[in-house]
């Protein structure tokens, strides 16, 4: 099974609304590691790692997020870190 990491940075109305929390539901769903973080400038950063189908499911929640949310952009990057993740959790 081939694996990949995402840098993923999802912007508009996605703090203060379960953002991080629902995220870590959806990746333990899917089967997805790494993390989720609130940045400063209000937006949420997340590393993804796993197969490319369930990657593809998950970057497809993202674009949706919880129901409080709105979502306005997401911008990702496929990234080259040896670092692996056993597991998906708030940071």
């Amino acid at each position: 099974m081939s694996q990949e990491t995402l840098d993923v940075r999802v912007r508009g109305k996605v703090q203060g609304v379960g953002f991080r929390a629902a995220a870590v539901r959806h990746a333990h769903l899917y089967g997805v590691n790494g993390w989720v973080s609130n940045a400063a400038d209000g937006s949420v950063e997340l590393v993804l790692q796993g197969d490319p189908d369930r990657l593809d499911r998950m970057v497809s929640w993202l674009h949706r997020g919880p129901d409080l949310a709105v979502v306005e952009q997401v911008d990702l990057q496929r990234s080259y870190s040896d670092k692996q993740y056993g597991s998906f959790q708030i940071r």
